[in-house]
């Protein structure tokens, strides 16, 4: 959905032909926001039946693959992954781009076989590839989200043309304290909790290391990364808000999603629970959107007379 509300930001440049995802909940939210239905399992979706398309954007879970696919090519080394079904649609729509996000330890996993995989993979498939980490802090948010992009081109002219946006906040982080609410009452966690769990040690005694973290509207520094299992009250990895009624509570709908770039006007028609689980999921929307950008002003580069320069920028493409 990040991946979409970066896109749907620059609607004037694009068009959404088509979308996957096989969460029910997330399936809501998407449709809630962009009216469009989700088509549920990839896997079992023909790639004839995928619309063509001139971008194909996209996250997957980060899957070892098999070995006998330096001997074989991709159909074997990926075959049973999620990466698999997007070097599928790849193959058969003959995609000019694609864009692709994955967690930043998808460089290190199984000992970079993982990554050298999918870039093998790629390259097998015609693509001119460029990657780079970055920090959803380093673009604004207030919160950590290193994650690892993946853009890669057919046509080798214009993988030379792309350049990676340059962050925008490197040097001047949002504090979590911007965005922080007043809530008395709803995220709270109960004294006893807190008493008997978060801030107590195995032996008994009170922690005083500093975990979990917790923050208010005077801290001036981002939080580490919203992981989607936030809902289950972490106690050395969490961050909470000195707030409500007992004293501390959870994040509330609008900071986790202004943590991840959303706006606070973006629909989640789900249980809390679902909530945290989707923005714990979703990747930094303005890391996606600066991406985007980029990507569309190499597929643009010569400015149309007549053309405004908005003008320019917005020709139609379809994601």
């Amino acid at each position: 959905m990040g991946i979409s509300q970066a896109c749907h930001e620059h609607a004037q440049t694009s068009e959404c032909v088509i979308a996957s995802d096989i969460d029910t909940f997330a399936c809501q939210t998407y449709k809630a926001n962009f009216d469009i239905e989700p088509k549920g399992d990839i896997t079992k979706m023909k790639a004839e039946d995928v619309p063509p398309h001139d971008i194909l954007c996209g996250g997957f879970p980060c899957q070892s693959f098999s070995s006998i696919g330096k001997r074989e090519g991709f159909e074997h080394a990926t075959k049973g992954t999620l990466f698999f079904e997007v070097c599928r649609i790849l193959k058969h729509h003959r995609t000019p781009i694609c864009f692709l996000e994955n967690v930043a330890g998808l460089l290190t996993h199984n000992k970079g076989e993982t990554f050298a995989t999918i870039c093998r993979t790629l390259k097998e498939l015609g693509y001119h590839i460029h990657y780079k980490v970055f920090d959803g802090a380093d673009f604004g948010t207030a919160s950590h989200r290193k994650r690892i992009f993946i853009v890669g081109f057919l046509d080798e002219s214009r993988a030379q043309a792309f350049v990676w946006p340059e962050p925008t906040h490197a040097n001047n982080h949002v504090g979590i304290g911007s965005i922080i609410e007043q809530h008395y009452d709803g995220y709270c966690i109960t004294k006893h909790l807190q008493n008997s769990y978060l801030f107590k040690r195995k032996d008994g005694t009170v922690r005083t290391d500093g975990r979990p973290r917790v923050v208010d509207t005077t801290t001036t520094t981002p939080v580490n990364t919203l992981v989607s299992t936030y809902h289950k009250i972490q106690r050395l990895t969490g961050t909470f808000v000195k707030d409500g009624k007992t004293g501390l509570r959870l994040f509330s709908r609008n900071e986790c999603k202004q943590m991840m770039g959303f706006p606070k006007d973006f629909k989640m028609p789900v249980s809390r629970t679902q909530m945290y689980r989707q923005t714990g999921n979703s990747v930094s929307v303005p890391v996606i959107k600066a991406i985007a950008s980029q990507i569309i002003a190499t597929v643009n580069p010569i400015k149309e007379e007549g053309c405004t320069e908005e003008e320019h920028v917005c020709k139609k493409r379809k994601i």
